[in-house]
């Protein structure tokens, strides 16, 4: 379903078009930077899945040519807290993708707010990771599935050509699972950097 309202005080003014989508953006994902440089609502599109791309395949330099390099960009999520910078946000994927978690997520259920030149993506993520270590070993570790809720916001920047990601809130509802999920992410984190990671 596509909505459309005019925002402003004439009808003139730029229209926002919402409406809801499965995206599916996920593990099989691909990069789609290139196509990010559409300046309609399809380039935002194309961002948000190479953001998942790069997040599903460990791929921090795709991670990071989707984010906004400005320093007020904002990553708010259940593991980094509040973080601006685009270094901050690096920084926390680094120490996510070094970390033994096996973390793969998927984008679906989503609402999208677009005008020009801003997408707002909001939805849901399906998540699954591997368990906390309880030793040295990887016994008694099991698959555990997570649902965020997740907001992404997207703009287009005119000197990069290309749509970036500008913001990202992240919440997990149950406080067990939180619990659970901080757990995995710093023990995985110990594993990663006790490998060499």
């Amino acid at each position: 379903m596509t909505i459309e309202h005019p925002i402003g005080p004439s009808t003139a003014a730029a229209s926002v078009v919402i409406d809801k989508f499965d995206y599916d953006f996920g593990p099989r994902s691909t990069s789609a930077l290139e196509r990010s440089t559409d300046p309609g609502r399809a380039g935002a599109v194309a961002a948000l899945q190479t953001f998942y791309y790069a997040l599903n395949h460990r791929d921090l330099p795709a991670l990071a040519a989707v984010w906004a390099d400005h320093d007020l960009v904002q990553l708010n999520n259940p593991v980094g807290g509040l973080l601006r910078s685009k270094p901050s946000v690096e920084d926390l994927y680094r120490r996510i993708f070094a970390s033994d978690i096996g973390l793969q997520v998927t984008f679906t259920d989503a609402v999208t707010y677009a005008w020009a030149p801003a997408v707002v993506f909001a939805g849901r993520e399906l998540a699954s990771y591997l368990s906390a270590r309880d030793s040295d070993t990887d016994e008694g570790r099991h698959e555990v599935a997570l649902t965020i809720r997740t907001t992404r916001v997207f703009g287009f920047s005119s000197k990069e050509g290309r749509w970036m990601q500008l913001h990202h809130h992240g919440s997990i509802d149950s406080p067990n699972a939180l619990h659970d999920y901080r757990e995995a992410v710093r023990a995985g984190a110990r594993a990663g950097n006790s490998d060499g990671g």
